[in-house]
């Protein structure tokens, strides 16, 4: 059966809750984080932490990996990403804690955020409500809270925004927000070209959403983009309901490289999207250069989508964008509804049944 990605019947039927929507409002998103963060401060002794660490899982996970990522080159202190249950042994009274959970209800930063408040940690708690937002007000620990969206991936502008802003509070970065306004110009102007309304024969994330029926996408991404590759995966996995997975650059060529041709039936089914940007590193380019060589001498033909933007947050911000509307035409191509979650609704229940944990 045919899909035709131009039909608006399609999206009404098979996208019902709009995620479609959801999507295309990453720089309102972002415009709304950056303005609830003018009002919001933090006690002095936070900027005297000594290093930070972010807990966080799924879709709210995402936000701190992007944000480390992008300030890796002027925060002067190191910063942990941590989705799981404990809080590294190192965390204490100068460790920046912020608790990132979309719903409030993320057992494992539950579970870490308990941990830092008995350690009395410097605390800050990102959530749209539920338990993390009651524990940070009946403990005064500072709170940045926002409108649901939809789904914790739908609210990538939130998370990686807010996090920006606790960041530029405790004095660790620069102020993002002339980045931030070059950003939202960029992805408005880009939308233009990936919305729904645009025809496949104009639009480029609806071609390549064509490229990949039936395959495995591989998704590579150098710096500051690898968590832009790792949120592709992502969206692949819970907007089109398919396998995916991500590299990281110059990594992959230390291994990855050495794989490509075995088995044969793999080799023909995958299909590589390189995340370019002008501001990686010179021997990356190359590396680039000489990987999708390697690639092609094994018959296959990576597809390079180039980040667009002068800074590093414009550019990180328009590969996110580009590749959510990729994931919800795989989506509408697979037959799938964009929106449930159904195995990870399963899991939950059945973690429940098994018992409480937190």
């Amino acid at each position: 059966m045919v899909v035709n990605l131009d039909d608006p019947n399609l999206y009404e039927e098979q996208d019902p809750q709009r995620m479609r929507d959801r999507i295309a409002e990453l720089p309102v998103h972002c415009a709304d984080a950056w303005h609830l963060v003018q009002d919001f401060s933090l006690p002095e002794e936070y900027r005297r932490v000594r290093n930070v660490v972010v807990l966080g899982m799924g879709g709210s996970a995402i936000g701190g990996a992007l944000a480390t990522a992008l300030v890796a080159n002027e925060c002067p202190v190191p910063i942990l990403c941590v989705g799981g249950y404990d809080l590294p042994a190192y965390a204490g009274p100068e460790t920046l804690v912020v608790g990132s959970s979309y719903s409030g209800k993320t057992e494992e930063t539950l579970s870490t955020f308990a941990q830092a408040l008995e350690r009395n940690c410097r605390l800050v708690a990102i959530a749209t409500g539920g338990d993390l937002a009651s524990i940070a007000q009946e403990k005064g620990v500072p709170l940045l809270r926002f409108s649901p969206c939809l789904a914790p991936r739908a609210a990538i502008g939130y998370s990686l925004m807010l996090l920006l802003g606790i960041l530029w509070r405790a004095g660790l970065i620069r102020d993002p927000g002339d980045d931030l306004d070059e950003a939202i110009a960029v992805l408005e102007d880009w939308q233009r070209e990936l919305r729904p309304e645009t025809p496949t024969a104009r639009n480029p994330a609806k071609r390549l959403a064509g490229q990949l029926i039936g395959r495995l996408p591989v998704v590579y991404g150098a710096g500051f983009l690898a968590p832009v590759a790792r949120r592709w995966k992502g969206q692949f996995n819970e907007n089109a309901k398919q396998w995916a997975m991500w590299e990281e650059m110059p990594e992959l060529n230390h291994n990855a490289v050495v794989g490509y041709g075995i088995p044969e039936e793999v080799r023909d089914r995958v299909y590589v999207v390189m995340l370019r940007s002008s501001l990686d590193h010179p021997r990356v380019q190359a590396r680039w250069q000489v990987t999708r060589e390697l690639l092609l001498q094994e018959g296959m033909a990576p597809d390079e989508i180039w980040a667009r933007g002068n800074s590093r947050l414009a550019q990180m911000l328009s590969l996110i964008h580009f590749g959510d509307y990729v994931s919800l035409y795989l989506a509408m191509l697979n037959g799938a509804d964009p929106t449930p979650v159904r195995p990870i609704d399963y899991l939950k229940r059945r973690l429940a049944e098994i018992g409480s944990f937190v």
